[in-house]
């Protein structure tokens, strides 16, 4: 559904991204992952059409983003960063407003805030919303033209765990759907929750892609953690024969309460990786 190949796009001397390739299949829910200014919000601003790529080639849904931008916009949606909606507008107002926009039925609206939980504040001025209820309020607005891929840029930052969980289920729900999902977020613990594979991206560049769990696997520190009769708690190395021979010892000696596996998160692979934390 997505293809990148050797993407690159300069501004002057700033290389924001510089030279990834990548593929997405369809209904899959991908995570591009990176620093501020590692090149996250570029790349989806090309592959939705809102830049034109310095080089290399990019697609969506099989048309080609720089030379095809008006059969690729129809297909796709965004969710922004930024709360960008009328805040003096009803929740059902801002709805129906897009779908006039794409054409779409009016009572698409309604389906919408229904489907995302809103239809009880269709009414209430959008001001009146909190965070959570704004965030999902925009999801739906990406819902109305039924897009075949969905970009979501970090849709979950400044919301509550709550909120956030809810729309981590309404995006799950989509790609059971089979829309294809590409997001960008700075948390790891939702990126490992969420995503089917995810692109470490440093500099412009990706280093590492794979699912999360074989990237903990493939470049996390395997390791036990273990609480003894005395109430004390060891973290110990699996692969280090040394560490690894105190839970043989502590087992003879019968002081062994439970043993709890501790691998590797993302955010160490990410570390590992990228040379600095998210």
């Amino acid at each position: 559904m997505i293809a990148v190949e050797d993407l690159r796009k300069h501004y002057k001397d700033v290389r924001a991204v510089d030279g990834i390739t990548l593929t997405v299949a369809e209904g899959e829910v991908f995570g591009l992952l990176g620093h501020n200014g590692a090149g996250k919000t570029t790349t989806i601003r090309v592959l939705t059409g809102r830049a034109l790529p310095t080089s290399g080639r990019a697609s969506v849904a099989g048309h080609d983003v720089a030379t095809a931008r008006s059969r690729v916009r129809p297909l796709i949606n965004v969710v922004f960063e930024e709360q960008n909606l009328y805040d003096r507008l009803s929740g059902r107002d801002n709805l129906r407003f897009f779908a006039r926009l794409y054409a779409a039925r009016e009572a698409r609206a309604d389906e919408l805030l229904d489907r995302v939980g809103l239809a009880p504040a269709a009414k209430r001025k959008v001001r009146t919303y909190s965070n959570g209820m704004k965030q999902r309020l925009l999801l739906a607005r990406a819902l109305v033209n039924s897009p075949r891929v969905l970009f979501l840029d970090e849709p979950t930052r400044g919301l509550d765990p709550t909120s956030a969980r809810e729309l981590r289920d309404l995006v799950r729900e989509l790609s059971r759907g089979g829309v294809t999902v590409f997001l960008t977020t700075h948390y790891m613990e939702e990126a490992d929750a969420l995503c089917d594979r995810v692109a470490f991206l440093s500099q412009g560049r990706i280093v590492a892609l794979d699912a999360p769990r074989e990237l903990k696997l493939r470049y996390g520190e395997r390791a036990a953690r273990v609480l003894l009769s005395d109430r004390t708690e060891h973290t110990v190395r699996l692969d280090d024969r040394v560490d690894a021979s105190r839970i043989e010892e502590w087992m003879r000696d019968g002081r062994v309460l439970s043993i709890h596996s501790a691998e590797g998160t993302l955010e160490d692979v990410f570390v590992a990786l990228a040379g600095r934390p998210l």
